[in-house]
């Protein structure tokens, strides 16, 4: 697997984004419309002296999905335990994690859509009654035994919200999908990162950074982070545009903040597959990288800057790709036989 800011299975928090983390909606930039509602629906859940209903938030990795269910429980006053899916692969597994919550608290699972379908059938019922039933004991002196559990906030993560089960996600009652940060807010984000490092950065430099992250706050801080030991070594201690422009150009990262892994795909899409349509198993093969890394990582954001399109027959690379890539897109066709 090539090295990247972003990684689409990410096991183990980071530690710096743990510190730099706002804590309530005020600090949190952007998703002004998602923010808004839950300031109305967290207000009128504590007016109610209840918990805020289930939430699941949705969308490409690193848009803030961590970030928002920990101001969620900060905001509600109340602690938060945190699981992922994978991690919970027996009804064991899931009730452990269940009998420790206390009343208010919320429950986050990162990746929810993979949950085992048995295991979600679990769920349901502790999400509606608050209440779960587990079989317990060996085959023939099996039993069933129900746990009532205090009211607690479900709060599900997924960048696949496609793989949810319909009856899974009809148990939530607060749906969001994350949407992609404009550059003005990814230049805020990296601002307040400096602010919170107690780094100087100017504001050239942070406009920088923002255009080349990909339209998401996790690869602008990790960029920034980057970007910070340069100045510490070869500047002077402070981010000018000057060592920004160097350390991304040393980490590979192009003016659309396109990577190594980016490039390899739209030039195996190019070269190899005479721009399309392929499918994603054979770009994955092609270029070594996972299936759900590409899916989940790499195509969002190369669709949403239209260098692809999606077809029913397969992947296409658009105009703008060989542009970029420098590749005349006539000539490539005549080379390939694609004219004839």
């Amino acid at each position: 697997m090539n090295d990247r800011f972003i990684d689409s299975d990410l096991k183990t928090e980071d530690v710096f984004e743990k510190n730099i983390r706002p804590e309530n909606l005020e600090e949190y930039v952007g998703q002004e419309k998602i923010k808004e509602n839950l300031r109305i629906f967290i207000k009128a859940a504590k007016m109610r002296n209840e918990p805020l209903d289930h939430v699941l938030l949705y969308g490409p990795p690193g848009l803030g999905k961590t970030t928002l269910a920990h101001i969620i429980a900060n905001e509600m006053e109340s602690n938060i335990k945190t699981a992922t899916g994978p991690s919970i692969e027996k009804s064991g597994d899931l009730a452990a994690i269940l009998s420790t919550l206390e009343a208010g608290d919320v429950l986050f699972i990162d990746e929810i859509h993979r949950i085992p379908s048995f295991i979600e059938e679990i769920l349901y019922s502790a999400m509606e009654d608050f209440t779960i039933n587990i079989v317990i004991g060996t085959e023939g002196k099996s039993r069933s035994v129900k746990i009532d559990l205090p009211p607690f906030t479900l709060v599900g993560a997924t960048t696949r919200a496609g793989d949810l089960s319909s009856p899974l996600r009809d148990r939530f009652g607060i749906v969001n999908k994350l949407e992609y940060y404009s550059d003005i807010e990814l230049g805020n984000i990296v601002k307040r990162t400096s602010r919170v490092l107690d780094m100087n950065i100017a504001d050239d430099a942070a406009v920088e950074l923002a255009k080349r992250s990909r339209k998401t706050p996790r690869i602008a801080n990790r960029l920034f982070k980057r970007v910070r030991d340069f100045a510490l070594v070869e500047g002077n201690g402070k981010i000018d545009l000057d060592i920004t422009l160097k350390a991304l150009d040393r980490l590979n990262v192009d003016k659309y903040g396109l990577d190594n892994i980016d490039i390899e795909y739209l030039e195996a899409l190019i070269n190899k597959f005479n721009g399309g349509p392929v499918g994603v198993e054979t770009i994955s093969t092609a270029i070594g990288e996972e299936i759900t890394t590409i899916e989940d990582v790499v195509e969002p954001f190369l669709l949403q800057e239209g260098f692809i399109k999606r077809t029913r027959s397969g992947r296409v690379a658009t105009e703008k790709s060989y542009e970029h890539l420098g590749i005349n897109h006539n000539q490539s066709l005549f080379e390939s036989g694609g004219l004839f």
